[in-house]
């Protein structure tokens, strides 16, 4: 589409060059000088007028731009969220386990843990998680897909993330360190589970008594004695434990 004509100028082609004639001998008097000016500045045509609002708009998202590591961010209340991240600021804080957390949608996730609430359920076994991306990744073991080989072991995986942790098995290296008592781990979830014996948290409560636990798995195994849910067969005499 062809961008509308600018008005029109005040002179004619043939005053224009008359103008432009006496500019160049320096014979313009104030009166023309002024009305030669105005007649110059043409008005924006449609497509440039689109690349101004366009210029504004990045000059906008740049000045949302994080100072510490050069994000962008969509608006200013973005930006101030995450530069939680580089200041350690945790303003939302768990009032089941005093839990603090850079984002309130972080909060929000982390309090399916307190209330039980799982919105993701697996249609192959009914199996429930927190988070899609877990649904996801738990189809695999469904469909033995496993696209992800260890170099070292043939060792295969569904998942790139856990073909990472299994290799520094072979490396041997533990960059997870506690600055309590400088035990060293391989994943920071295993740090992670391990700090909570020198802070004492326990953020894990029983559905049925009021007892709480530091680990999921000590939870679900102290639940069993409340359900009577005795998972573990053995293939001999068949009894269950």
């Amino acid at each position: 589409m062809r961008d509308p004509e600018p008005c029109r100028m005040k002179h004619t082609e043939e005053q224009t060059v008359l103008i432009k004639e006496k500019e160049e001998n320096g014979e313009l008097n104030e009166e023309e000088e002024k009305h030669h000016i105005k007649a110059v500045e043409k008005p924006l045509s449609c497509s440039q007028t689109k690349q101004k609002d366009l210029k504004k708009r990045r000059d906008r998202v740049k000045s949302f731009t994080c100072t510490q590591c050069g994000k962008s961010l969509t608006s200013n209340t973005s930006l101030k969220v995450h530069m939680n991240i580089h200041t350690g600021e945790k303003p939302f804080t768990c009032d089941q386990c005093g839990n603090s957390f850079t984002k309130s949608s972080n909060l929000k996730e982390h309090m399916n843990i307190h209330t039980r609430e799982k919105l993701h359920e697996c249609d192959q076994c009914g199996k429930t998680f927190l988070r899609a991306s877990n649904l996801k990744n738990h189809l695999k073991v469904h469909t033995k897909e496993k696209p992800h080989s260890c170099s070292l072991c043939g060792k295969r995986f569904s998942q790139l993330h856990i073909l990472k942790l299994h290799q520094k098995i072979h490396t041997g290296v533990r960059d997870h360190m506690c600055f309590e008592c400088e035990k060293t781990f391989i994943t920071a979830d295993q740090l992670k589970v391990h700090q909570r014996i020198h802070t004492g948290e326990k953020p894990y409560k029983c559905s049925h008594c009021d007892k709480t636990f530091s680990q999921l798995g000590s939870l679900k195994k102290h639940e069993r004695i409340h359900t009577g849910e005795k998972p573990y067969h053995c293939t001999a005499c068949g009894k269950s434990f």
